[in-house]
């Protein structure tokens, strides 16, 4: 076999390739979980100071690791490890601190870039929550696996599916000897607790959100003498971690009541809840050749109605309005689409299993009373966080902890309820009705127009400051500076509509941009008679991202009108047309006519081939929308290493300088 020799610019393209795929999974990997150190005992916090981004930007804090018990009930339970943030406070003479509960279930509780408007008081502490913070977390892949492999979200066919992956995650926690039963709000509150004694504080103060006052609750319940005062911000009272279609539907009334009020809305529909209930009724199954996902639809319509904030994202409620009022089925497919896209992956499946087992007993009535009435939406949300009713609260592993915290107690820490007037997730009169006669010493704000608890946050930053420092400091509630705010129908400035046309259109455009640079790589490679060596290797590196992503492009494509059941940045959606587009634009800056007919061939084969185990590999590296630049790297680094390393020859009959690097 003739020597081959490659150039040094090719070996640059290699080794640059290389690196930058190395760096992308480092740069975006997940971070290494905490580990339990050597020696520590139950209890321990070892602290140092550090940096913490806020709003404000960032701020002195101290950053540490808690130890504690993975099973308090357990004896010879394992030890694992928490993170702990204590952001200091800015005054001299600082109040009690305030301990952050945030939502979820399933999301972390370390990021808190509202914290700077709490420490000109006090300190403000995070203490990161077992199963999705600590040194065991909770994953459970296969969930948003099976998710993603049926045909939507929440389909009667996909749920077993579903309810079969919870099954198999705790079965694999457990034999991994993770104690599932430990996972609980009590043992929550127990690591609050000890991060409390630690640090040495007396009394504190609590602000929690959503799901997060339900541990909040659970703490006044369990360990009154430590708080000093309580601010709940979107109350979920117990047996409501899952949502019930007739409140939806009263609540739809409510918005219906609003539009009739507003002018732009009042001209669209003459019955905001009958306009959507007839469009809910009769989601069209695609647009044009595009299919649409019914129960991704509701779905991501049930998360979106949470928020009534700025209209310049596509999560609020006026955004949903607009689409069903719409006509357009692209509003749909586009709803269906992003759906399919953030909701699997949105939460750390595990930690919200063992969490909502509190509330399993309550969502199983509510399947064994029937169910969905007929409402607008249905079962698909609840249906979603459940996997049906024979879903999650049969096959998840319930703490004992959980039975004494079912339902409501008495409890007189003195406490601050805040609800929005239009919260779907969490609404305002079940925090009256249900949780505010159980507390002597509280007190309740329903802020006029607002939703959810990004709401709170958005809306006048510096009254939502004035109303926590002030009831902390004094107890007093003073939340005149939110004023009347009205619910802005027409603040849509991008629509689902909209949002279709730019999906659509950036992946024609980007897959058309691929096979166009494939069609002027050939076409300039048969009238030049081929490439010199430093054209090709800058050819192969400029090429690399459009001939990728382009052939990515075209399998979203292919998912979108022929194959609905495949996720969009799968490896079988990604790995394919990747490949074999940079493999193909490859071996056509390399080949030249000198090169014999069977080198090129071979040369042909081995680039493609090598491209496309290049783009699975990247593929696998990262997950998500991560994936696909990821197997752009592998892909033409591969492609490269082939061409100037793989089975091939090189002879140049005839030429007497001998064979020419690659």
């Amino acid at each position: 076999m003739p020597s081959f020799k490659p150039s040094r610019r090719a070996v640059a393209v290699v080794a640059a390739g290389s690196v930058l795929l190395g760096l992308a999974y480092l740069s975006v990997r997940p971070e290494q979980t905490l580990t339990v150190p050597d020696g520590a005992a139950p209890g321990s916090l070892t602290t140092q100071p550090c940096d913490f981004d806020t709003e404000a930007g960032a701020v002195a804090a101290d950053c540490g690791t808690l130890v504690v018990p993975e099973n308090r009930r357990d004896p010879a339970s394992d030890l694992i490890a928490l993170p702990v943030t204590r952001i200091r406070a800015t005054t001299p003479n600082p109040g009690e601190p305030v301990f952050r509960l945030g939502g979820g279930p399933g999301a972390t509780n370390m990021a808190f870039r509202e914290a700077s408007r709490l420490i000109g008081s006090g300190d403000v502490v995070l203490v990161g929550y077992r199963g999705v913070d600590g040194s065991r977390r909770l994953d459970c892949p296969e969930v948003a696996a099976a998710m993603r492999a049926s045909d939507e979200l929440a389909s009667a066919e996909g749920l077993p599916a579903t309810t079969k992956a919870f099954e198999l995650c705790a079965k694999r926690l457990t034999e991994d000897g993770v104690d599932l039963t430990g996972y609980s709000i009590a043992q929550r509150i127990e690591d609050m607790e000890a991060a409390r004694t630690a640090l040495g504080y007396g009394r504190i103060n609590l602000f929690s959100s959503s799901a997060g006052t339900r541990a909040a609750m659970v703490y006044s319940w369990r360990h009154p003498e430590a708080l000093h005062r309580s601010v709940m911000v979107s109350v979920n009272p117990p047996g409501h971690l899952f949502w019930d279609p007739r409140i939806t539907d009263s609540q739809f009334a409510q918005y219906a009541e609003l539009c009739r009020a507003d002018a732009t809305c009042a001209a669209r529909t003459p019955d905001l809840a009958a306009s959507i209930r007839n469009t809910a009724t009769d989601i069209p199954q695609s647009w044009g050749p595009l299919s649409i996902k019914d129960s991704n639809v509701r779905v991501l319509s049930q998360y979106a109605m949470h928020h009534n904030g700025s209209g310049s994202a596509p999560n609020n409620a006026p955004t949903v309005i607009d689409a069903y009022l719409s006509g357009d089925a692209g509003a749909l497919w586009a709803m269906s689409v992003l759906g399919d896209i953030a909701l699997p992956d949105s939460i750390v499946w595990g930690e919200f299993a063992s969490f909502a087992m509190i509330d399993a007993p309550a969502a199983q009535r509510y399947y064994d009373s029937g169910g969905d009435p007929g409402s607008i939406l249905g079962n698909a949300s609840t249906d979603f966080l459940w996997a049906g009713p024979s879903g999650l609260a049969t096959v998840w592993p319930d703490s004992p902890d959980n039975a004494e915290h079912r339902s409501v107690r008495s409890s007189d820490v003195e406490t601050l309820l805040v609800s929005g007037e239009v919260d779907f997730s969490t609404p305002a009169q079940l925090a009256t009705d249900e949780l505010l006669p159980s507390l002597p010493r509280g007190k309740q704000v329903v802020l006029s127009g607002l939703g959810h608890t990004a709401d709170f946050w958005e809306h006048r930053p510096e009254a939502g400051k004035h109303l926590l420092t002030t009831f902390y400091g004094t107890g007093q509630v003073d939340s005149a500076g939110f004023g009347n705010r009205p619910v802005a129908f027409d603040d849509v400035p991008l629509s689902m509509s909209t949002i279709a046309k730019l999906l659509i259109g950036v992946t024609v455009a980007g897959a058309l941009l691929g096979l166009a640079v494939l069609a002027l790589l050939a076409r300039s490679a048969r009238r030049r008679g081929g490439f010199s060596s430093r054209a090709s290797a800058w050819i192969r590196v400029l090429t690399a991202l459009p001939l990728g992503l382009g052939g990515w492009l075209l399998g979203v494509l292919v998912v979108w009108t022929i194959n609905p059941d495949d996720f969009v940045a799968s490896a079988t959606v990604i790995v394919p047309g990747t490949g074999v587009l940079i493999g193909l634009g490859a071996y056509l800056a390399w080949a030249r006519p000198e090169r014999t007919p069977q080198v090129r061939r071979t040369g042909m084969i081995a680039a493609i081939g090598a491209a496309v185990l290049g783009a699975a590999l990247g593929a696998a590296a990262l997950p998500d929308l991560m994936a696909p630049l990821t197997a752009v790297l592998g892909a033409a680094t591969a492609a490269n290493l082939a061409l100037m390393f793989g089975a091939k020859a090189e002879t140049t009959s005839g030429d007497p300088s001998g064979p020419r690097s690659g």
